[in-house]
C-alpha cells in the first residue's frame, strides 16, 4: 500500500465533515461474502441459467422454490460479521464527520458494526414480507420451507431488489442528496457495473473523490486518489491514523 496515498487519505477524512461512502460487494468478501463477478462470485460459478435470470422478480414468480434454492445458497450469510471496513466507516459516523452510507449490499453488516444512516439500494435480506397480507418478517422468523409461506398462506418474498424491479424511490432520493451534499465521496468495493445505481456517484460535486476498489473503476479517472488494496486493509491502515 502506498504510504503517501495512505497519508492524501487520512488529510482527506481529517478536513472532511461531510463524508458520504458508496460501496458495492467488494466492502463484505473479508467478511466471506463472495462479490459478484469475480472468478469466484456469485455470478460465475455456472448453470443452466444465468444468475440474472434466476434472480429476477419474473423467476421468483414462476419458480419460486428454484429461487429460494439459489438465493439461500448464494446470496443469504446470517453468520458473516462485520469487518475492518464497515467498523471504520460506523467510527467516522459516531465521530460526525460521515454522514450517509450508500450501499448495494442486502447483507446488513453495516448496521450489525454500529452505523445508523445507512440507504439500502437493492434491499435487504434481513427484512421479508408477506406478499398476501405485508407482515414483515426478519430473516430468522421465515420459516425454512422450500417456499415459506405466512400464516395467512402467502408467499414470503425477501425486501430485496431482483431484476425486473424498481429501486425504492424514497430511498434512492435520500441516496441521491446524501451524495450530491458531500464534500468528500468514498467510492469503497464496486466495479460501478451495476445500473443505475452506479450511475448516482454523478450527482457528487464535492471536493475530494477517493475510490478503493481492488479493480479499475470507471470513476478512478476522476477521483483526487485510488487504491487498488483491499478495502478492509486500507480502511484499518486509516484507523490507525484516526485521532
Amino acid at each position: 500500500m502506498d504510504g503517501n496515498k495512505l497519508k492524501k487519505f487520512a488529510e482527506i477524512i481529517s478536513e472532511g465533515d461531510n463524508i458520504v461512502f458508496f460501496g458495492g460487494a467488494g466492502v463484505s468478501t473479508e467478511s466471506g461474502i463472495p462479490d459478484f463477478r469475480s472468478p469466484n462470485g456469485i455470478f460465475t460459478r455456472g448453470g443452466e441459467l444465468s444468475p440474472e435470470e434466476i434472480v429476477s422478480h419474473d423467476y421468483f414468480l414462476s419458480h419460486t422454490e428454484q429461487f429460494y434454492k439459489f438465493y439461500r445458497e448464494r446470496m443469504v450469510f446470517p453468520d458473516a460479521k462485520p469487518n475492518a471496513a464497515h467498523r471504520y466507516l460506523a467510527k467516522l459516523e459516531r465521530l460526525g464527520k460521515l454522514r450517509a452510507v450508500v450501499t448495494q449490499n442486502i447483507d446488513g453488516l453495516h448496521q450489525a458494526a454500529g452505523s445508523k444512516a445507512v440507504y439500502e439500494l437493492h434491499g435487504s435480506v434481513h427484512r421479508n414480507y408477506c406478499m398476501r397480507c405485508g407482515k414483515f418478517f426478519a430473516l430468522k422468523d421465515v420459516p425454512d420451507s422450500a417456499v415459506p409461506k405466512c400464516e395467512c398462506g402467502g408467499v414470503i418474498k425477501p425486501d430485496v431488489v431482483l431484476y425486473g424491479e424498481a429501486l425504492d424511490d424514497v430511498v434512492v432520493a435520500h441516496a441521491v442528496q446524501a451524495i450530491y451534499e458531500a464534500d468528500v465521496l468514498v467510492i469503497g468495493g464496486t466495479s460501478l457495473a451495476v445500473y443505475p445505481a452506479a450511475g448516482f456517484i454523478n450527482y457528487f460535486h464535492g471536493r475530494y473523490l477517493v475510490v478503493v476498489n481492488k479493480s479499475a473503476t470507471s470513476a478512478d479517472v476522476k477521483a483526487d486518489l485510488t487504491f487498488n488494496d483491499p478495502i478492509g486493509e486500507v480502511f484499518s491502515a486509516l484507523d490507525k491514523t484516526l485521532v
